[in-house]
Protein backbone atom coordinates (compact mmCIF):
# COMPACT_ATOMS: atom_id res chain seq x y z
CA UNK A 1 0.00 0.00 0.00
CA UNK A 2 2.86 2.27 0.30
CA UNK A 3 2.93 3.04 -3.24
CA UNK A 4 -0.23 4.01 -3.79
CA UNK A 5 0.18 6.63 -0.96
CA UNK A 6 3.33 7.67 -2.84
CA UNK A 7 1.89 7.39 -6.44
CA UNK A 8 -1.59 9.72 -5.16
CA UNK A 9 0.24 13.67 -4.91
CA UNK A 10 2.07 12.94 -8.07
CA UNK A 11 -1.06 11.77 -9.89
CA UNK A 12 -2.99 14.63 -7.93
CA UNK A 13 -0.68 17.41 -9.61
CA UNK A 14 -0.48 16.33 -13.17
CA UNK A 15 -4.38 15.82 -13.38
CA UNK A 16 -4.19 19.35 -12.15
CA UNK A 17 -2.28 21.33 -14.31
CA UNK A 18 -3.09 19.15 -17.10
CA UNK A 19 -6.94 20.60 -16.77
CA UNK A 20 -4.71 24.21 -16.38
CA UNK A 21 -3.42 23.65 -19.57
CA UNK A 22 -6.94 22.82 -21.09
CA UNK A 23 -8.50 25.30 -19.48
CA UNK A 24 -5.92 28.03 -20.79
CA UNK A 25 -5.77 26.56 -24.24
CA UNK A 26 -9.72 26.81 -24.44
CA UNK A 27 -10.48 30.29 -23.14
CA UNK A 28 -7.59 31.90 -25.67
CA UNK A 29 -9.20 33.75 -28.77
CA UNK A 30 -13.06 33.85 -28.68
CA UNK A 31 -15.48 36.73 -27.82
CA UNK A 32 -12.95 38.04 -24.95
CA UNK A 33 -9.91 38.26 -27.35
CA UNK A 34 -10.50 41.60 -28.93
CA UNK A 35 -10.97 42.81 -25.28
CA UNK A 36 -7.95 41.42 -24.26
CA UNK A 37 -5.83 42.55 -27.01
CA UNK A 38 -7.45 46.16 -26.46
CA UNK A 39 -6.20 46.32 -23.07
CA UNK A 40 -2.84 45.01 -23.64
CA UNK A 41 -2.38 47.61 -26.27
CA UNK A 42 -3.85 50.25 -24.06
CA UNK A 43 -1.10 49.41 -21.48
CA UNK A 44 1.93 49.50 -24.17
CA UNK A 45 0.35 52.81 -25.50
CA UNK A 46 0.67 54.50 -21.64
CA UNK A 47 3.86 52.91 -21.35
CA UNK A 48 5.10 54.59 -24.31
CA UNK A 49 3.62 58.21 -23.74
CA UNK A 50 4.90 57.47 -19.76
CA UNK A 51 8.54 56.86 -21.81
CA UNK A 52 8.43 59.35 -24.13
CA UNK A 53 7.29 62.18 -21.14
CA UNK A 54 10.12 60.93 -19.10
CA UNK A 55 12.94 61.16 -21.40
CA UNK A 56 12.30 63.51 -24.42
CA UNK A 57 14.80 62.93 -27.18
CA UNK A 58 16.92 66.17 -28.09
CA UNK A 59 16.55 66.65 -31.78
Amino acid sequence: MDYVSALVPPVVMAVFFVSLIVIIVKSQGGPNKTKEDGAVDAAFARAEAAKQTAHPENG
